[in-house]
């Protein structure tokens, strides 16, 4: 699933692909539009396990993906850097089990050892499939180092894997007239210039007006979004806020009590710190006044 979800980032793609590996058509039109590949996948995976077909399926498209090198979807895009070598890397953990599994069925034509080969298979793929539990363990992982160099430029890449988990548009770190930018992301058709920080202590106003500069240097679209684990203190907050703020504050609690809890999406919970932007002019909503 890894692999299948990282080689394809189009919708028509995927599921040019998947009707090739015998994903039958009214299968396929059970992909709502407002489902994402993620959940469509999720959805599709228990239902091909189910029989022979379905597990013959799972090995063909494992077989594809272990010998493919070029990957159109992801080129000519912002991050191609990043997004291509993740998918090499995917595809080439498939080798070695389609190997294993091609070997397996050589052996013998007995039905019973097609099922074994096929599940064997289907454990494999399924077995490097990034989930949400993954990311709480990574971020888990940084908070011993709170507040280092090396921390915060590992927060800003975990941000970006965030924002890929739930298949938005996202750009990694980039220098701009002079001006690092952690990051931008585009939610809803509005395009966010990202701000982290992994800090100990909350973010003071000279920070906010930094970056407020920085997205009032942009198109008149673009907002931001500054996230800090540590927070934002009141001065904070009233500097971000003004009229027409183009400015979201997010903080641990929106990523630890809603994101990574599987309580709300991040896209979900940009939106409603948003409309709370839009009906009050605070930059700020805690996660425990949602």
């Amino acid at each position: 699933m890894d692999a299948l979800l990282k080689a394809f980032w189009f919708r028509p793609s995927l599921r040019f692909f998947l009707q090739q590996h015998g994903i039958a058509e009214k299968t396929l039109a059970c992909w709502h539009p407002d489902q994402s590949k993620r959940q469509y996948i999720e959805w599709l995976w228990p239902r091909l396990v189910r029989d022979d077909r379905g597990n013959q399926a799972i090995l063909a498209m494992a077989r594809s993906l272990a010998e493919m090198n070029d990957f159109p979807d992801l080129e000519r895009r912002e991050d191609t850097v990043i997004r291509v070598p993740e998918a090499k890397l995917a595809a080439g953990r498939l080798r070695e089990p389609v190997q294993k599994v091609d070997a397996a069925l050589g052996e013998s034509e007995q039905a019973q050892q097609r099922r074994q080969a096929a599940q064997q298979s289907r454990v494999q793929v399924a077995s490097t499939q990034p989930s949400i539990g993954k990311l709480q363990k990574e971020l888990d992982g940084l908070i011993p180092d709170l507040g280092t160099q090396e921390a915060g430029y590992a927060f800003e890449k975990w941000f970006y894997d965030l924002a890929v988990f739930y298949e938005l548009y996202a750009r990694p770190g980039y220098k701009t007239g002079g001006r690092q930018i952690d990051g931008a992301v585009t939610i809803e058709s509005t395009t966010y210039l990202v701000e982290t920080r992994f800090t100990r202590e909350p973010i003071g106003s000279p920070d906010i007006d930094v970056f407020m500069a920085k997205i009032e240097s942009k198109a008149d679209n673009t907002m931001g979004l500054f996230v800090s684990i540590a927070g934002f203190n009141e001065g904070a907050v009233q500097a971000a806020s003004k009229a027409k703020t183009p400015m979201l504050l997010l903080d641990h609690s929106h990523l630890m009590n809603l994101i990574l809890r599987g309580v709300m999406t991040l896209p979900d919970v940009v939106a409603r710190v948003k409309r709370h932007a839009s009906q009050t002019g605070s930059a700020f909503l805690p996660a425990s006044e949602f």
